[in-house]
């Protein structure tokens, strides 16, 4: 390959991704839903928890990273797909997230055009004319497997993120809970913008898998191309029962699984073309069975963000006050502040005006073992140590669990009703 040639392509490839919309509404959906979420710290709280612009930039570095280890993968396995079938995945997942936000997924569209594929294999003498006729051919020559197989990768490094990154930007939130009891929780939501940069033959109509130009082959004789191809990973989940750093290992765990089983899906459908549409149904079933696990150990738990006769339990601590200084951490217990034992808010306040310029704290941490921490409190400083507490019956707004689509993610309206606040979170 030569120098220049190689150049020109990855430039053209650049150009592409800059020129496709795509790539922006994922970024725009992304920013949305970080608006969103400092409204809702700010409703509730009364004070700014994250930074929107750093979550953002964030995650646009964790999206390139995933774009370029998957590109690199995928090179030299090697993939057959077409500009058309690029614009048929973001068509499905347009559709799909006015239904649900995290419907975003590439997984989501690619299982879908797999059963279409499927089914108009199936029916080999149908040809629709015009522009629907064209849109069948595209299906029916997509090489599905190989688009699994790309889906079953970005599953992998999607499992990785969320164990090492999932839990950063968790918020959090108070939830109506079982019998109406209004208890705190995280939502933890990310989704990863990834740029793909696809090397693809420049016919691109044959089937193929496991070949590439590296280890040469006849399907690369016409020359070589690069297809940009953005692409969306994440998860949109929410916790009542287990911090986030724990809930985003589970999930993990499980997304691993999800990923390697795609992996062999993909490779059995290549040699066994039968299982392409079972492969693409698997691509969707499981997202929802892992959604659906979620779910299950939720309802089935007892909620842990709620106050208990040890003390207050903290849900958030906010970055650079007091108590992040001092060292507590989210899910741990002020027993006794200043040697007042609390066990409410206004205790609280009580407690620090002994002594309004230096607090000392008896605290239970997660391994129900006391632990005693001290700091100065200087003018300036947020009024509660800087930490968010679990709600107590005082609290007068809390969000509902229900489904979010793109229409209300947009809307981000600031209705309320008997309490409820009408950001719901998706799960």
């Amino acid at each position: 390959m030569d120098l220049n040639e190689i150049s020109s392509k990855l430039l053209n490839a650049f150009i592409q991704l800059a020129t496709q919309p795509f790539y922006y509404i994922g970024i725009a959906i992304v920013i949305l839903q970080y608006r969103r979420q400092l409204r809702l710290e700010r409703k509730l709280f009364h004070t700014k928890i994250h930074s929107s612009l750093g979550r953002a930039l964030r995650t646009l570095l964790w999206g390139w990273a995933a774009g370029l280890a998957a590109s690199i993968l995928m090179a030299f396995i090697g993939v057959s797909i077409s500009f058309d079938i690029v614009v048929i995945l973001w068509v499905i997942t347009f559709l799909l997230i006015f239904i649900r936000i995290r419907y975003l997924r590439l997984a989501y569209s690619a299982g879908l055009l797999g059963i279409a594929h499927s089914i108009l294999m199936l029916l080999p003498d149908v040809h629709p004319a015009g522009f629907i006729g064209r849109l069948a051919d595209a299906v029916r020559e997509a090489h599905i497997p190989s688009l699994l197989l790309l889906v079953g990768f970005l599953q992998l490094i999607e499992a990785l993120f969320i164990r090492y990154d999932g839990f950063q930007s968790a918020v959090p939130l108070f939830f109506e809970g079982k019998r109406g009891k209004i208890v705190g929780g995280y939502q933890m939501y990310r989704f990863w913008p990834v740029p793909l940069f696809l090397l693809v033959p420049a016919q691109t109509h044959q089937s193929m898998l496991l070949s590439s130009p590296i280890a040469g082959g006849d399907l690369w004789s016409a020359g070589w191309t690069l297809i940009a191809l953005p692409a969306m990973i994440g998860f949109a989940e929410y916790t009542l029962t287990r911090l986030p750093r724990e809930k985003a290992l589970r999930s993990s765990k499980l997304l691993l699984i999800y990923g390697i089983a795609m992996l062999l899906s993909a490779l059995l459908s290549d040699f066994w073309p039968p299982a392409t549409i079972l492969a693409s149904i698997a691509v969707i079933l499981l997202h929802e069975l892992h959604a659906g696990i979620s779910r299950r150990r939720e309802h089935r738990s007892a909620p842990q963000f709620v106050h208990d006769e040890r003390g207050l339990k903290v849900l958030a601590v906010i970055p650079g006050g007091p108590a992040e200084r001092m060292g507590i951490l989210p899910g741990e217990i002020i027993h006794k502040v200043n040697g007042i034992k609390v066990g409410a808010k206004e205790q609280l306040h009580k407690a620090l005006q002994a002594n309004p310029a230096f607090c000392r704290m008896e605290i239970i941490n997660h391994e129900n073992q006391s632990k005693f921490v001290s700091g100065a409190i200087f003018a300036g400083d947020h009024h509660q140590l800087g930490i968010v507490l679990c709600p107590d019956e005082q609290a007068g707004y809390y969000v509902s669990l229900r489904k979010i689509s793109l229409i209300s993610l947009i809307r981000m309206g600031t209705r309320e009703s008997a309490g409820k606040m009408s950001g719901g979170v998706s799960s």
